[in-house]
């Protein structure tokens, strides 16, 4: 078996200088589904600090590195994909259905990284089926999202949407924390030989659990009333003019190309600067600053900890001053945050550099928490799963995908990095945001319910308004 060199400590050679009314009596919505980033997020603490030793050992620590956040990058070039299979029949036959089938995928495709050969055993096949894993990972989450925060954002009262949308959102530091704290505690207390052999699987079998809790939860939910009504007036009126209803990608293509560029341009610094809080910013502690992986795991731990926690506050606040300022208070505080939190992260300082993470990801989660409830008001219900779904994951394609390699390059190396072109990058990410939702107007008053299902009526062209 080849020797599978640690990449848990390492010595830093060259330091850094200093619905229908009816439908809706309740405020409450029904119980928050879970996201599959749940289970997705657990992939990026391991990616970042052990699949380069172990599915890449033969190459240098900076390009096994590099591979390492390619097979993690790759995933994201399924999730169009699935947005558009998934939400096709979401919006023809329903969200629950759709969220079931994701979940199997997803978590399926998470409990198998877990069991997977390294490169040790099996060679060049290690890392080809673990890119395999991650493609159904993409395929599964690019499809699931939009069906999760719909499910909620449809149910209940429009005064509360973006506080109960929120919950699912939580799915992603929710896997970030659950794994990176089973890792932090695995670094803690096991040797460097039996973490490499086996204790990085372990965040990933225990994906088996959160599938069962995920599962029980989504079976428990009922379909959305929105989506219901909806479905009942477009079979009423395809039965009036004897036409069926268009697909939903075509009405996203004819009616809603600016709301999903909107949606696009939003996810940008959101989507890019989550990854490079969570996953670039361990490689760049443990390889460029020299410190060992309990601290940076550590330190992640505390700061996805807040940053679960506020999530839903910034949703609820974005239900009392609207979408748009709260959003923008994220994007432009992460484009101004950049410069600091290179400058923080310090091996010698575990408490400055847990605060730079930190403040990094309330400024996320400003953008974040209010995102499922601002995409969900930007599209017509019978087109909305569709909608959604490709504004926020063909963003991730050209975001989150490529955004921990492309800070990789711009940091040129770790023994001399250039943290100031990465900064640059996530100021330039703000920037797109920042247009994006100043180009579009409030949406927070909208009702899911009041648009129009999508049946030509007399030849004329459909259109479903919002």
């Amino acid at each position: 078996m080849t020797a599978i060199t640690s990449t848990r400590r390492v010595p830093c050679p060259h330091p850094r200088s200093p619905a229908p009314a009816s439908a809706r009596s309740s405020g409450r919505a029904s119980s928050a589904p879970p996201s599959s980033g749940t289970t997705s997020s657990s992939t990026a603490p391991p990616a970042a600090l052990v699949f380069p030793a172990l599915f890449f050992p033969d190459q240098s620590e900076f390009a096994g590195t590099l591979l390492s956040f390619g097979t993690y990058a790759v995933g994201f070039a399924a999730r169009p994909i699935g947005a558009l299979v998934f939400g096709h029949f979401g919006d023809r036959i329903g969200r629950k259905k759709l969220l079931v089938i994701s979940l199997l995928m997803m978590g399926g495709a998470t409990f198998a990284i877990g069991l997977l050969p390294t490169f040790g055993t099996v060679g060049v096949l290690a890392p080809i089926l673990l890119v395999t894993l991650r493609l159904i990972q993409g395929f599964a989450l690019g499809g699931e999202w939009g069906g999760a925060v719909l499910l909620v954002s449809e149910h209940g009262k429009p005064e509360n949407r973006g506080f109960w949308s929120s919950w699912p959102q939580a799915g992603a530091p929710a896997g970030n924390l659950l794994a990176t704290g089973v890792l932090a505690l695995l670094a803690a207390f096991q040797s460097d030989a039996a973490f490499e052999s086996w204790g990085w699987r372990i965040p990933f079998l225990l994906s088996a659990v959160l599938i069962l809790v995920g599962l029980f939860v989504r079976l428990a939910v009922s379909e959305s009333p929105v989506f219901l009504e909806a479905q009942r007036v477009a079979a009423e009126k395809a039965a009036e003019t004897g036409v069926a209803e268009k697909a939903p990608i075509m009405t996203v293509l004819a009616h809603y190309k600016r709301e999903v560029l909107v949606a696009m341009g939003a996810r940008i610094a959101e989507n890019v600067s989550f990854y490079l809080l969570t996953a670039f910013s361990l490689s760049y502690l443990t390889k460029a600053e020299g410190a060992d992986s309990s601290f940076t795991l550590n330190a992640l731990v505390l700061a996805s900890a807040v940053h679960l926690v506020t999530i839903p506050l910034w949703g609820a606040l974005s239900d009392r001053v609207g979408r748009r300022p709260v959003y923008l208070l994220g994007a432009v505080g992460i484009g101004v945050w950049a410069f600091a939190l290179f400058e923080l992260l310090d091996a010698d300082s575990f408490w400055m550099s847990v605060f730079a993470i930190t403040v990094g990801l309330l400024f996320h989660g400003a953008m974040y928490g209010p995102q499922a409830a601002f995409f969900s008001e930007l599209f017509g219900t019978k087109s909305r799963y569709t909608g959604v779904g490709m504004g926020s994951q063909l963003a991730s394609l050209v975001a989150g995908a490529p955004a921990p390699l492309i800070a990789l390059a711009l940091l040129g190396s770790f023994e001399e990095p250039n943290t100031t072109a990465v900064a640059l990058y996530l100021v330039a990410c703000a920037v797109v945001t920042v247009v994006a939702v100043l180009a579009y107007g409030e949406t927070r008053s909208r009702d899911l319910a009041a648009d129009h299902a999508v049946v030509p009526r007399d030849g004329a062209q459909a259109v479903e308004r919002v």
